[in-house]
């Protein structure tokens, strides 16, 4: 019988788990804030809705009879989403409020590393009062890492050394009325390792670097992520087989230690490390697909989404469930011009030959069969080939071919940003 399956969520992210769902035996439906094309087009019906609003999302399952509803954003998770659903007994790919605070709370997610003795944890300080909090930055020897509590959006984080000075970690903390974690600041190479999770099991995807800086040659300022690159060896070449390994650990350390407390993690946990000189730290957990690292692995996905969700649900995940084509993957996003700051919107675009670039719809608006900017990042082209040189070369012809007030970064998935790479690890090791 085919499942009718709700997908939550308007962007990239979510664009890359409709199609993905769609190659499955289901029907699919949408629940989203602003109507994206691309996901409206894989779809039977889209309810526009606030998505952090529970009761409606839970109509909107009810409506179109939906026994199976992934969740893409961090926001409706936060909310208590996936605890609805499950007291009604749907299966939701998203981990409950309480274990999603892996990512939304991350004072929380420090204490529970901590009380585990989970590796990877950087020295940390968490604040709830303003002039404690400058007080500590004052008398740190070094640079240290300003978060807030709650969820940032990724644009969120002060980098003392790289973005403010001392002063400006203190008017930041300020700003945040104390609520804040301070950080040792990590020197190294991020990367990122997705796993799917029954609350007990993991099953490891491939390995994806982001970019967040807006400019080429990572200047710039933070934002949601740029674009991102996999390997066909599903790892990256400054990632040692021990490195691997210790991530891995720490992702299955992590599930372990949320079940133990009582909150099994059921969903996409999501690993953001710095590979440093002394193996990787963790940079923070997510309760989701990355975006835009779900679109670098979910194409290159064998198994049977479908299959997979239902193990999540059922809490009979093997690591063998997830099987990857060995390709590689360049993902690269074009944005609005002024993003992240002063975003144009309203502005139309046109794209050009897309070739055998997979186009994923993100923040944009179809009106009268034309497309316009919307105010965050606007369409994804991924390229997928047997090289990385292949992968970069699709992507960036697709993006290269929008026309309109827009802009990209062709660095990303080049052989030179990835020597670069490779040459700063060997350095700092």
């Amino acid at each position: 019988m085919t499942t009718r399956c709700l997908v939550v969520g308007g962007g990239g992210r979510e664009h890359a788990i409709a199609k993905a769902l769609a190659a499955c035996d289901v029907m699919l439906f949408g629940a989203m804030s602003k109507r994206n094309p691309g996901i409206a087009a894989l779809c039977e019906r889209v309810f526009i809705l606030k998505e952090t609003d529970v009761g409606k999302v839970v109509d909107a399952a009810k409506a179109c009879g939906a026994t199976l509803v992934v969740v893409g954003p961090e926001a409706p998770l936060e909310a208590g989403l996936a605890d609805a659903f499950d007291d009604l007994g749907i299966t939701c790919i998203g981990p409950g409020r309480l274990a999603a605070r892996l990512e939304t709370d991350k004072a929380f997610c420090r204490a529970m590393m901590e009380r585990h003795g989970i590796a990877g944890c950087p020295r940390y300080r968490a604040f709830d009062d303003a002039e404690e909090a400058a007080a500590f930055i004052r008398e740190h020897d070094g640079d240290l890492v300003v978060k807030p509590f709650g969820l940032t959006g990724g644009k969120g984080v002060r980098v003392m050394g790289e973005q403010v000075d001392s002063e400006g970690a203190i008017d930041y903390a300020r700003q945040l009325d104390g609520q804040v974690v301070l950080e040792e600041r990590l020197i190294g190479e991020e990367f990122t390792l997705q796993a799917f999770s029954d609350g007990v099991n993991i099953a490891p995807m491939p390995l994806v670097q982001d970019h967040k800086r807006a400019y080429e040659g990572d200047t710039g300022p933070n934002t949601g992520g740029m674009g991102s690159y996999s390997l066909e060896t599903h790892r990256l070449p400054f990632v040692t087989d021990a490195d691997y390994r210790a991530a891995r650990g720490i992702m299955q350390d992590a599930v372990k230690a949320l079940s133990e407390e009582g909150y099994p993690f059921r969903g996409i946990l999501y690993g953001q490390f710095m590979n440093t000189r002394s193996g990787p730290m963790v940079v923070e957990f997510n309760a989701r697909f990355g975006d835009p690292e779900a679109m670098n692995v979910l194409p290159l996905l064998a198994s049977d989404f479908l299959e997979l969700c239902c193990h999540i649900g059922s809490g009979t995940l093997s690591e063998t469930d997830a099987r990857f084509e060995k390709k590689a993957t360049v993902c690269k996003y074009v944005v609005p011009e002024g993003y992240p700051d002063r975003p144009r919107a309203g502005g139309q675009i046109t794209l050009g030959e897309v070739g055998d670039a997979a186009v994923y719809y993100a923040n944009a608006e179809e009106r009268d069969g034309r497309m316009y900017t919307l105010t965050s990042r606007t369409l994804a082209f991924v390229g997928i080939g047997e090289t990385l040189a292949e992968a970069e070369s699709i992507a960036e012809s697709a993006a290269s071919g929008v026309r309109g007030p827009v802009y990209h970064r062709r660095d990303i998935g080049t052989a030179a940003l990835l020597e670069r790479r490779v040459a700063h690890m060997k350095a700092i090791r």
